[in-house]
């Protein structure tokens, strides 16, 4: 048995979730999730079939990120795992719709921040044991920190 962190990349200005899943369905439920979402969504999937012929399928509406999302996908190579790289939207606006899925069991992250997945290997495939999502805590907010969050947000339309 072997861990590895498998680096993800990210295209610039885009954001990336990677989850796991359970039915080769997945790719196109999730194309529809994503496209009536509302919003001007640039988007790839992809998604790492485990029984038959287990291929990468893929999906979206966006060359780029269907590339970025196959190759992030490869790189990662267990059965079931799925990786969304989406532009002009951010994954708050999709989350849930894509985990009201009825084939996704789980979303191990949504982010724009430096990712590595941690893959176990073993003689019959490979898993996904978690995630290493951006960087450590630095320290803890001040007040003026919890201030610039709380007029960001609003600045942003996602508080009133």
């Amino acid at each position: 048995m072997t861990l590895s962190p498998v680096k993800m990349h990210i295209p610039e200005e885009a954001n990336i979730i990677v989850g796991q899943s359970h039915f080769i369905k997945t790719v196109e439920d999730l194309y529809e999730a994503l496209a009536t979402s509302g919003i001007a969504l640039k988007f790839g999937i992809a998604f790492c079939e485990s029984s038959q012929e287990c291929l990468v399928r893929w999906d979206g509406n966006d060359r780029e990120l269907i590339d970025s999302a196959v190759a992030n996908a490869q790189a990662i190579g267990a059965g079931h795992v799925f990786v969304i790289v989406l532009r002009g939207g951010f994954p708050i606006n999709v989350l849930n719709a894509i985990k009201n899925c009825p084939e996704v069991c789980r979303v191990f992250c949504a982010t724009a921040n430096p990712l590595e997945v941690i893959v176990i290997e073993r003689e019959h495939g490979r898993g996904v044991v978690g995630v290493v999502d951006g960087l450590s805590p630095a320290g803890v907010e001040t007040e003026k920190h919890q201030q610039v969050r709380r007029e960001f947000l609003r600045k942003i339309g996602y508080k009133r």
